[in-house]
């Protein structure tokens, strides 16, 4: 997949860049159920997205690095304890054989990292992989398989249908707040309780 670029107008034109898109409770996709996406790129041509609150289980970074193919895997024995126990995620239905990491901008690779704010960028390159996997990649990293991915209109679309409320994202939020907490804490910030949602939007 050739990476979305970031409308560079999304600040004023309502584009969803950088924020997180919030499944409301009653979302009929079961893919997406209970889901915090983070936006990476959203413009007229589309979105693209991955989910940072679910896990895949049965694979590990070992495991990843493998399957990616990368030519010279790392040594785990060697590895950073903490680099060793990375989780992997489920990034969405699109491309679940591709892995993509979201990260801090600490990390730059100026031919294939996409700046998303000044905050977080997304690198969908073996490089960061083998960078974090010797120690040197970034501070913060979600390391995701697959991604979710919209034609132009159909977000906006979804948002109109009140499939997804969404809201500003914070690095302590995707890259710090647990799995489990993750969608409880991103209706909070939004003032939400997720009690008292109902599946029809309202209308003045």
């Amino acid at each position: 997949m050739k990476m979305m670029q970031k409308s560079k107008q999304s600040d004023n034109e309502g584009y969803l860049d950088g924020q997180l898109l919030v499944a409301m409770p009653l979302m009929t996709d079961r893919r997406f159920e209970r889901s915090v996406i983070y936006v990476c790129a959203h413009s007229a041509e589309g979105a693209m997205g991955l989910i940072i609150n679910k896990s895949a289980s049965n694979i590990s970074f070992a495991d990843l690095l493998s399957k990616l193919e990368i030519g010279v895997q790392p040594d785990v024995d060697l590895m950073p304890s903490n680099v060793a126990a990375l989780p992997i995620h489920v990034g969405g239905p699109v491309e679940t054989g591709r892995g993509f990491v979201l990260h801090s901008s600490d990390y730059f690779a100026d031919d294939s990292t996409l700046e998303i704010d000044k905050h977080m960028c997304l690198t969908a390159t073996v490089d960061i992989l083998r960078a974090i996997a010797e120690g040197d990649g970034p501070e913060q990293a979600i390391l995701a398989l697959g991604y979710a991915g919209w034609s132009a209109g159909q977000l906006e679309d979804e948002i109109q249908a009140n499939g997804w409320l969404n809201c500003p994202a914070d690095p302590d939020l995707v890259f710090q707040t647990g799995l489990p907490d993750k969608y409880s804490t991103a209706l909070t910030r939004l003032g939400i309780d997720p009690l008292h949602l109902v599946a029809d939007a309202g209308h003045a």
